[in-house]
């Protein structure tokens, strides 16, 4: 049994009553829950200073804290952690939210993206939060590659999908390379790649040119190379990142400090490469998984919690 668990075990019914109103009133109105407010909720009848001294042991035990004086306690991260770990039971959504989220997925021909972007915008109106939404890679296969250079540092790649979806990407190719090498990889890889999708190019790419070293040029071998990394390792993840509600945000901010929070949290949104990457990595888990605090490094400077859960086709 984990620390919390046994700490949670060793407390009586009259503690854990008021340190799971304190975190379900956080929760709800976001700001601190006083003695008061308690006195009318608590299932037996007690007095604030009772309820006071209750507090004040949950306070010593780092489960609860005051942010001013003489003002209600909000739960710290190590009582939030207890709270999700012991307490916390999961319930359906309402009839209301539910149908909000489901009336947002429209038709079922609509863009992937546009439909995440409503469905990111309904959840944030569910939670009175801000939401996250990374779009799936394009996993349909290739038809056709072509190359555009930009700038003698900058160019394009397109990418022509089987399904009639095309992506521009920028990327940095390497030193050298001509309007000649261009084609020549261009012509190289068209000549493998239908059929097949970028997950799998990476394989098939390092089959053929380990077949055909010496017939390609090595500028254009080089563009090759540079172009697999870039599209299995670098791409650009965080345009894939959807992020709606942040106005929510700013309903829920109070006193002076909560705005700095907020603009603290508003600048670790901005790090959309950063976040796209963490939830990429947790693509694969199982489930409900509640970062708190410190405890994601994304949004440890603002206090804010992620709640992440990977989706996929029903």
């Amino acid at each position: 049994m984990s620390d919390s668990g046994k700490l949670l075990d060793s407390m009586n019914d009259r503690s854990r009553e008021v340190f799971r109103r304190v975190v379900e009133g956080f929760l709800e109105t976001g700001g601190p829950v006083g003695s008061r407010t308690l006195t009318r909720e608590m299932s037996e009848q007690v007095s604030a200073a009772t309820i006071r001294n209750v507090m004040q042991d949950l306070e010593y035990l780092g489960l609860l804290n005051s942010p001013h004086i003489s003002a209600g306690r909000i739960p710290t991260q190590q009582g939030l952690r207890m709270f999700v770990d012991g307490i916390l039971e999961v319930g359906d959504l309402s009839a209301e939210d539910r149908g909000a989220i489901e009336g947002s997925f429209g038709s079922n021909d609509a863009d992937v993206t546009s439909l995440l972007d409503r469905v990111g915008s309904a959840l944030s109106g569910a939670t009175h939060g801000a939401s996250l939404v990374l779009a799936p890679k394009h996993e349909a296969p290739i038809k056709h590659i072509e190359f555009v250079s930009l700038a003698p540092d900058r160019a394009l790649v397109v990418l022509v999908f089987g399904d009639g979806h095309v992506e521009n990407r920028v990327f940095t190719p390497p030193p050298g390379q001509t309007p000649s090498s261009m084609r020549e990889a261009a012509n190289f890889l068209n000549s493998i790649v239908e059929g097949h999708t970028l997950s799998e190019l990476g394989l098939v790419i390092s089959r053929e040119i380990a077949k055909h070293r010496q017939e390609l040029d090595t500028a254009a071998r080089d563009l090759v190379e540079n172009g697999q990394a870039f599209w299995e390792n670098e791409g650009p993840t965080y345009e894939r990142l959807i992020v709606r509600g942040r106005s929510n945000l700013i309903e829920s901010a109070g006193q002076e400090e909560e705005l700095e929070r907020i603009r603290t949290l508003f600048d670790d949104l901005e790090r959309k490469r950063d976040i796209a990457e963490f939830l990429d990595l947790t693509e694969g888990g199982e489930g409900v998984r509640i970062f708190i605090g410190s405890e994601n490094k994304l949004f440890s400077l603002s206090g804010s919690s992620l709640v992440v859960s990977p989706y996929m086709n029903a």
